[in-house]
């Protein structure tokens, strides 16, 4: 079973390299073409410097007597360097153009797919797949695809000019060529497994070290910040162990291609020698087919160098597949534009099933009404969550249906949808800058008068002119310089800004203090003005300030009253 399962992930990473080969097909034509172009002043060069050299030693031709053939070598040269810069460029345009759209489909992936669907993935693993993951892919687009056109078409090319020329020399070109690749894919077979692994390990010591900075602040308090280091020792040490055991089998492949190299050479060299000796071989065409013997094997020496390049590719694009095979929910046909005013949503007997026995909603019926504030409560695990992830788009029910003014939930396009919601989660994000961006990201164009009445409308002016840059003061990353309340209230205000027909609340009065909940608890009737409203609330100021109070337990309702 886990041979199969290895193969078929082998296969899936292959097939997943050779689908995006189709989009830079042009700049990989080119970069052929030129190494084509560049063999062929290759060979040229070779026979104008055959051919001098024995104009010189057998002849005794003095330099301008030479000059007829050594004179196209400098430009030829010149010639050759241009080539190869092009043949570099387009092969960097191709493995650039594969990095860009692939980084765009699995960044586009990811926000599709949403926090519900993603939930058991790492930060630190998905980001370790974003950045390092897809670098890897490009070297394979950039160095290993020209070089194995290159070990294919070149070695064809010269040989097709050596076999007339002399057959012996041509048929040990043509039998020891082989054993190069032979032996590349014989050791790489076992590269490619390691390169699976040094993946998963970067992707495991990623996650870890993103988490254990994430919760720095917990490890130190319960002393266990040293246990921790340690423990990210022991991972990058077994990382660096296992990065020298690619190494080694880079090393042995590199030592097998140089040596079967290097005996075809040896081999050429030998007989050229010998028949040169017998008479039965002139000195220009044997010198000419000794300079380009080492050429012949250039090309299969190089795809033996950037086969590393594959190896690490296919060790990362397995796990690139299988996230960008994740199915989404279907998109309407025919998408509805979701409702401008305050809509009326109405649950009607939705399941909602995670998988693995997890069950969020178990045949739920509410509604929330148009322009009023429905209190949502319950014990923890109740379907509360359950029930705003239908709402935002992040899960499709597995049984009942969601209606928006009448109409099937699933008819609007999910996008379209998430710009009529504000949402303040339990515990909101803020990013790095300063408080005035993180209350627009709702509302980008919003002018410097609209984020200070959304944020007195939540009570969160009165701290922020406190600060010394005020709504320009920068925050770190999530919020960072800020309390729990405040990031709370700066979380409100970005809602309020966005002026959203639906209104989404979890839990607003979390982390405030008495003062602050008491403002926020006023607040919400103007809040709730002319919006459809869900409160997520434990606290009794916020459910007595609700118009109606569902009651859910076991993803059921239990209790509905106004």
């Amino acid at each position: 079973m886990t041979v199969d399962k290895t193969a078929a992930e082998a296969a899936a990473a292959a097939g997943f390299l050779r689908r995006r080969v189709a989009s830079v097909r042009r700049p990989l034509a080119l970069a052929t073409l030129a190494q084509m172009a560049n063999a062929a002043l290759m060979i040229l060069q070779y026979s104008l410097l055959a051919t001098a050299i024995d104009r010189a030693v057998s002849g005794g031709a003095d330099l301008a007597a030479l000059w007829p053939w050594l004179g196209w070598v400098p430009p030829i040269i010149l010639a050759r360097a241009g080539l190869t810069w092009a043949a570099e460029a387009a092969a960097l345009a191709a493995g650039a153009g594969v990095r860009q759209a692939v980084r765009a489909e699995l960044t586009e992936k990811v926000f599709a797919l949403g926090p519900v669907r993603l939930g058991t993935e790492s930060a630190g693993a998905l980001s370790a797949l974003l950045v390092d993951g897809i670098e890897a892919l490009e070297s394979y687009y950039t160095r290993f695809l020209p070089a194995m056109r290159n070990a294919v078409l070149v070695p064809l090319a010269l040989l097709a000019v050596v076999m007339p020329l002399d057959g012996v020399s041509g048929l040990i070109l043509l039998l020891t060529a082989p054993l190069i690749p032979l032996f590349m894919a014989l050791i790489g077979s076992g590269a490619e497994r390691l390169n699976r692994r040094q993946w998963a390990r970067l992707a495991r010591m990623g996650a870890h070290f993103l988490e254990m900075v994430q919760g720095l602040t917990t490890l130190k308090l319960f002393n266990a910040s040293k246990r921790e280091a340690e423990t990210v020792a022991r991972i990058a040490d077994e990382y660096r162990l296992a990065t020298m055991a690619v190494l080694r089998v880079a090393f042995l492949s590199a030592l097998a291609l140089e040596f079967f190299a290097t005996l075809g050479i040896a081999l050429v060299a030998v007989l050229i020698g010998f028949r040169l000796l017998a008479g039965e071989i002139g000195f220009e065409r044997g010198l000419f087919i000794l300079l380009l013997a080492p050429e012949f094997y250039g090309p299969l020496r190089t795809l033996g160098a950037q086969y590393h390049a594959r190896m690490e590719a296919l060790g990362t694009a397995g796990t690139l597949a299988d996230l960008l095979a994740r199915t989404l929910p279907p998109l309407p046909v025919a998408a509805e534009p979701p409702p401008m005013s305050a809509p009326e949503i109405v649950f009607r007997d939705v399941h909602l099933d995670y998988g693995g026995g997890r069950i969020g909603l178990n045949g739920a019926d509410f509604t929330l009404e148009a322009g009023r504030i429905t209190a949502l409560i319950g014990p923890s695990g109740a379907g509360k969550s359950s029930a705003v992830n239908l709402l935002l788009g992040f899960a499709v029910p597995s049984g009942g249906e969601i209606l928006i003014d009448g109409r099937p939930f699933s008819v609007f396009d999910p996008s379209e949808w998430r710009r009529r919601v504000a949402w303040v989660p339990q515990r909101p994000h803020l990013f790095q800058g300063s408080i005035a961006d993180n209350i627009r990201l709702g509302h980008p164009e919003a002018d410097a008068a609209a984020v200070i009445a959304a944020a007195r409308a939540v009570g969160a002016d009165s701290f922020i002119a406190t600060l010394p840059d005020g709504y320009d003061q920068r925050l770190g990353e999530d919020g960072g310089g800020l309390s729990g309340g405040q990031a709370r209230l700066i979380a409100l205000a970005r809602a309020a800004l966005r002026d959203a027909p639906l209104l989404i609340l979890d839990e607003p009065s979390a982390s405030l203090d008495a003062e602050s909940e008491a403002a926020l608890t006023l607040a919400l009737p103007a809040l709730a003005r002319g919006r459809t409203v869900l409160v997520i609330a434990h606290r009794p100021a916020t459910i007595a300030a609700a118009d109606r109070v569902v009651c859910l337990h076991h993803g059921r309702v239990t209790g509905n009253e106004e």
